[in-house]
């Protein structure tokens, strides 16, 4: 199917983009094309223009200091995945973006555009979550800074503002604290290879103990949760495999209108989501020992 008749404009300034976002009602802004060209092929998505920001120099690196990482937006899943730096710093998303579609997919498809496009099923949304990292946007206003818990707002909807692009993620670099681990596992769709669901875990000990736990649950609601409940319950504890347990249990508590689809109903992601939890908190607890 083709698309609608659109105009397409390519910036070669950040600057020249937000210009055109600003100038053009009910553009949007392309990256990788992953997700927005499919979707204006199947009509879902028909904006009157679009932006290719795919050519603007300096938004594709990958900075690691020593308490966080910097990466540029248009930084493709295969460039996360093989960065040597990431792989020091926050391996837990080396691991995610390896596991993002395929080869075409990973060389193509863009870190920020996905974040962007915030769809339910998306890998990268659960990680910052449980990241808790920084998203930073550029606008006609200025630059501003975004935490990722209050980024994605509902079904495919962001705090970006229409004028605004996304440049850069924040995230700690963890790695470089002592006795911290994570772990990010999905259960893949067969025929898409999306997150039916997707689980995110950070475990810090202290003195053989939990003294920080991050756990965050994608794909079974229309955008991903902090299970709160469970990262209290296992705070303060050895990481036994009876207290992982008891933590994932309460992990259900955190899950209000769970999706439901053929695929996958509502009380088998539930269920999905408190099996993958405590795997992933297992993991990311052995890694940080």
């Amino acid at each position: 199917m083709y698309t609608p008749t659109f105009d397409y404009y390519r910036p070669k300034t950040l600057d020249e983009a937000i210009a055109l976002l600003g100038k053009n009602k009910g553009a949007k802004v392309l990256a990788g094309g992953h997700s927005l060209l499919p979707a204006m092929k199947l009509r879902v998505a028909q904006p009157a223009a679009l932006v290719d920001i795919g050519r603007i120099k300096g938004l594709s690196a990958i900075k690691a200091g020593k308490k966080e990482v910097k990466i540029g937006a248009l930084t493709t899943h295969a460039a996360v995945a093989a960065s040597a730096e990431l792989a020091k710093a926050c391996p837990i998303l080396c691991e995610t973006a390896a596991m993002l579609g395929d080869t075409q997919v990973r060389n193509r498809g863009t870190m920020g555009g996905s974040l962007a496009h915030a769809d339910p099923a998306a890998d990268y949304p659960t990680v910052m979550i449980a990241l808790e990292a920084t998203m930073t946007a550029m606008g006609k206003k200025g630059e501003r800074d975004i935490s990722a818990g209050k980024f994605f707002k509902d079904l495919l909807t962001t705090a970006l503002k229409a004028d605004e692009i996304l440049t850069t993620i924040t995230v700690p670099a963890y790695r470089n604290f002592p006795n911290m681990g994570g772990c990010y596992l999905k259960h893949r769709h067969p025929a898409s290879s999306y997150a039916v669901v997707g689980v995110a875990a950070m475990v810090g000990l202290v003195d053989g103990k939990v003294g920080r736990v991050s756990l965050a649950v994608g794909g079974a609601t229309v955008n991903p949760v902090r299970c709160s409940a469970a990262e209290s319950a296992l705070v303060g504890s050895a990481p036994t495999d009876d207290a992982i347990a008891a933590a994932a249990a309460k992990v259900a508590e955190a899950i209000a209108n769970p999706m439901s689809d053929l695929y996958a109903t509502a009380d088998y992601r539930i269920r999905l989501a408190t099996v993958m939890a405590k795997r992933a908190l297992m993991t990311a607890a052995q890694r940080a020992m």
